[in-house]
């Protein structure tokens, strides 16, 4: 693996572990097996490094969920593929976490990659859900984008409430009660 692919995949790792303050350059280095000049070699610092980590998360996020999404059955079908998809629980998801992270948010250049990512699931959504009303699954009074933005925020919810009891079991009962509400058989 080159140099620069082990820099951001250390990095992705550290964001997601330790936030943006406790990923320092020192332990990106030593966690991509690299020195200080082939890290600056590549990236002008810190920031421009952990841009191309979240923004390489998102896409593999986005990567992942299209797998659902765009693969056969109903809209219930595949929002439920995607809701159930193997998933760390407790280490909560890439994305989600660093909306906690207030170095990270108070960044537009950092912030963006993570809204843009979640400004996706939430419009692939609003797709699958729409066709899913032109199909007759859903009621036709149901509106897409509100019902996408729940779906978005009871998944990322129950890695809260999992985080917090450190159990998947919240999460579980989480999505399976979205899924209940959807109608999923």
């Amino acid at each position: 693996m080159e140099t620069v692919e082990r820099l951001i995949r250390s990095t992705q790792e550290l964001l997601w572990e330790r936030g943006y303050v406790g990923t320092s350059p020192k332990a990106i280095q030593q966690a991509a097996d690299a020195g200080q000049g082939s890290m600056y070699h590549h990236f002008s610092g810190k920031a421009e490094l952990a841009k191309a980590a979240i923004e390489r998360s998102g896409a593999e996020l986005r990567s992942a969920a299209e797998e659902q999404f765009a693969g056969d059955g109903s809209a219930t079908e595949r929002i439920t593929q995607y809701l159930r998809r193997d998933r760390d629980v407790l280490k909560g998801c890439r994305m989600g976490r660093l909306t906690s992270d207030p170095d990270v948010m108070t960044d537009p250049v950092l912030r963006a990659p993570v809204d843009e990512t979640f400004q996706w699931i939430r419009s692939r959504l609003t797709e699958i859900i729409a066709e899913g009303k032109q199909n007759k699954e859903y009621p036709a009074g149901l509106d897409p984008a509100k019902t996408a933005a729940t779906i978005a925020a009871v998944l990322q919810g129950g890695y809260v409430l999992a985080r917090a009891a450190n159990s998947p079991e919240p999460f579980d009962q989480a999505i399976e009660g979205l899924i209940d509400l959807l109608g999923a058989k």
